[in-house]
């Protein structure tokens, strides 16, 4: 079945796919107990596109359970960066978390959320431990994107060629701290193809893990929590690529990394 066809079945079947995602989180709950424990350092986890922090609630009590402080973006809904009036704001709260809790911040990006992480650990990446993007459409047109043409209604009637250009150019370019892509070849709304890291320009660590969910159940789904506790308890000097146990190999797809 080509991609023409199979997308706009991923699409529309999306609010049904993400609850057998979150039926599969109970049933999955006792496997997310042999995660290790984390060390305490603060995770700030940005929404997706037309969510707030509601939306990231499960995950971010998820986090706090496995010893992490997880935090919120306190930036409203996500309608993107034009909307925000730029990064000021969400710079000036990761910075906060950075000095109050005297510790890097790991960042953990929904969708358009892993865009904007991305942009804050190249602004301050003294202030960020990892970036983990969650079908974030970071390596290609954004156009491609089911929510495009509301994104873009939103952000002005029609964005220029040059501003699109530029997102994606900046979008392709790794942040300068670890970094792992989670995508889902089944996700209906961001195509799995740009939702990779490319190491070409990395300067740190990169992987890339393919799970099997939705885009809206990525915030529910047990194996995103297996490979998010995974990577935020990797010790900042000692980075590995993932490498699920043979257990819980079938939970996931192709897994590639790069060292810097």
């Amino acid at each position: 079945m080509t991609d023409s066809i199979l997308r706009p079945l991923l699409t529309a079947s999306e609010p049904i796919r993400a609850l057998l995602d979150a039926a599969g989180l109970v049933a999955g709950a006792p496997w997310l107990g042999f995660t290790p424990r984390g060390d305490d350092h603060p995770v700030m986890v940005l929404p997706g596109f037309g969510a707030d922090d509601a939306s990231t609630l499960p995950l971010r009590n998820f986090l706090d359970q496995r010893g992490y402080r997880a935090r919120g973006w306190n930036q409203g809904i996500n309608l993107g960066v034009r909307r925000m009036g730029g990064y000021d704001q969400l710079l000036a709260r990761l910075l906060d978390i950075h000095r109050t809790s005297r510790k890097t911040v790991s960042l953990v990006g929904w969708s358009l959320g892993g865009i904007h992480a991305r942009a804050i650990a190249k602004l301050a990446p003294e202030a960020v431990r990892q970036v983990i993007s969650l079908g974030s459409p970071i390596g290609g047109p954004l156009e491609r994107t089911a929510l495009w043409r509301l994104y873009e209604n939103m952000n002005g009637a029609t964005i220029d060629r040059s501003v699109i250009d530029r997102i994606v150019n900046a979008n392709r370019q790794p942040p300068p701290v670890p970094s792992t892509a989670i995508y889902s070849r089944l996700d209906g709304v961001v195509p799995w193809q740009i939702a990779r890291e490319r190491a070409t320009g990395a300067t740190a660590p990169i992987d890339n893990i393919e799970v099997f969910a939705s885009h809206i159940g990525l915030g529910t789904h047990a194996a995103v929590y297996y490979v998010l506790a995974d990577r935020l308890a990797l010790d900042v000097d000692e980075w590995q690529p993932f490498a699920p146990p043979l257990w819980a190999r079938a939970c996931f797809g192709e897994l590639t990394s790069e060292a810097a």
